[in-house]
């Protein structure tokens, strides 16, 4: 098992490094040459600034029970379809069963903003978040590492 953290915007980055070096799980963050990252214990990967390649560049280094943390749906979704796990970053896990209703979600918002909508906004990242992520990783390293 290796763990990819979509690192572009990702907030529970240290969290999940720091968990995954707990169980000796090797970790591979994936950002855009918009961010400098640092880590001597992580593989880094730095990808262009073009749409979605960060995405690619994860999904196409994936195997068979590898773990993913995004918030982006629309890679979650591929990672499923490699039988691999995604982890949101508010401590849950993407399934076949949550993940259709969430591309809707996305795509009805999309068409929304494109038609001149707003939906409201997003609420802020709190320590409740971070502490239900830590928790749900670490329960599932210690289950599935």
């Amino acid at each position: 098992m290796r763990v990819f953290i979509d690192a572009d915007g990702c907030p529970v980055r240290s969290i999940a490094v720091n968990t995954a070096k707990k169980y000796r799980v090797p970790v591979t963050i994936v950002s855009d040459t918009c961010h400098i990252i640092e880590d001597s214990y992580c593989e880094i990967i730095t990808v262009d600034k073009q749409s979605d390649s960060a995405d690619y560049a994860i999904i196409n280094r994936m195997t068979c029970g590898d773990v993913c943390i995004t918030q982006d749906y629309g890679l979650a979704a591929m990672v499923l379809a490699k039988n691999c796990f995604a982890i949101h970053q508010n401590g849950f896990l993407y399934t076949s069963e949550n993940i259709d209703s969430m591309l809707f979600e996305r795509h009805i918002s999309k068409k929304l903003r494109s038609a001149g909508m707003h939906s409201s906004k997003h609420k802020k990242r709190t320590a409740d978040n971070d502490a239900q992520f830590k928790n749900f990783f670490e329960n599932f390293l210690a289950t599935n590492a």
